[in-house]
């Protein structure tokens, strides 16, 4: 594993509440821990603290000129979530893929999962002809330009975002410059586009309950491979909210929280796993079931 260089300052975090358990929030692309904390509804769960987190690159988190692979983030979230020994992970696009991908490492101490618009294109080159049907989607899948319009976002009409994005909160559009061109790009490509989810979903499929929201509407991450991901596992729950897009917790907050709320009474419902058996078969499968001492 690629580990984070001592001379890098720790992710940005924020606690609140207490309880038994740590519910931790990771934001998408171009998001920060504001994205959870801008609506009517707090993201609150019964017997969990929250730690809000901004991801390595974004927000007030160290933004380094390196190369953000999913080995690099998980490492920065690892040293910022030292210590902790039952956590409930929720991601949103980009932090549900990595969400996934830290779970896939550390089973031992992630006991369940909620990925909200998990993108699943299945490689670089299903994800270009994805966005090659959508009006301006060859941005998203050309490097160069995407730079470029990280650039002119953040240089040019950084100040104008909430005024030219009036269906989004006004904190969640002014954060959408807090990351540089590299973070924001590497971890498109890195995260995104270039790695395979499907390893680390098979390593965890034994061990962990999944929670999978996502918008019916969602023109980002293509719905049906989030349902094909789900449909693979016995322990993966998949809930889709129609009319939403790839933003569910701004558009249906309530919901959203209805239905983690009701996932959760019926993990609690069901005979508490083995994990130390789980853990085993994990490792005979090859990936990750890495153990904190």
């Amino acid at each position: 594993m690629v580990r984070r260089r001592a001379d890098t300052p720790p992710l940005k975090r924020l606690d609140a509440g207490s309880g038994e358990h740590c519910l931790v929030l990771l934001h998408g692309l171009g998001g920060t821990h504001r994205y959870w904390t801008c609506g009517p509804v707090p993201f609150e769960l019964p017997a969990h603290r929250t730690a809000l987190v901004d991801l390595l690159g974004f927000g007030q988190s160290p933004r380094p000129w390196i190369r953000y692979s999913v080995e690099r983030h998980v490492a920065a979230l690892h040293a910022c979530l030292a210590g902790e020994r039952s956590m409930t992970l929720v991601g949103h696009s980009l932090g549900a893929a990595l969400a996934l991908a830290y779970a896939a490492r550390y089973p031992s101490v992630v006991r369940r999962l909620v990925l909200i618009s998990l993108p699943n294109f299945g490689g670089a080159e299903r994800a270009v002809t994805w966005f090659s049907r959508q009006r301006g989607g060859w941005i998203y899948t050309n490097m160069w330009a995407t730079a470029l319009a990280c650039v002119l976002s953040r240089r040019v009409v950084g100040r104008l975002l909430p005024r030219l994005l009036p269906d989004i909160p006004r904190e969640v559009a002014e954060d959408l410059v807090e990351h540089n061109m590299v973070s924001s790009t590497s971890s498109l490509w890195e995260v995104l586009y270039r790695h395979d989810l499907h390893a680390e979903a098979e390593a965890i499929a034994p061990i962990l309950p999944v929670l999978m929201l996502h918008g019916a509407a969602d023109l980002t991450a293509p719905l049906v491979g989030a349902q094909e991901l789900a449909a693979r596992h016995a322990t993966w729950e998949m809930r889709v909210l129609g009319r939403v897009d790839h933003h569910p917790w701004l558009r249906a907050p309530h919901e959203c929280l209805q239905h983690i709320e009701q996932w959760l009474s019926g993990i609690r419902e069901q005979a508490p796993m083995n994990v130390a058996m789980q853990l085993e078969d994990a490792r005979a499968a090859g990936l990750g079931a890495k153990v904190l001492p």
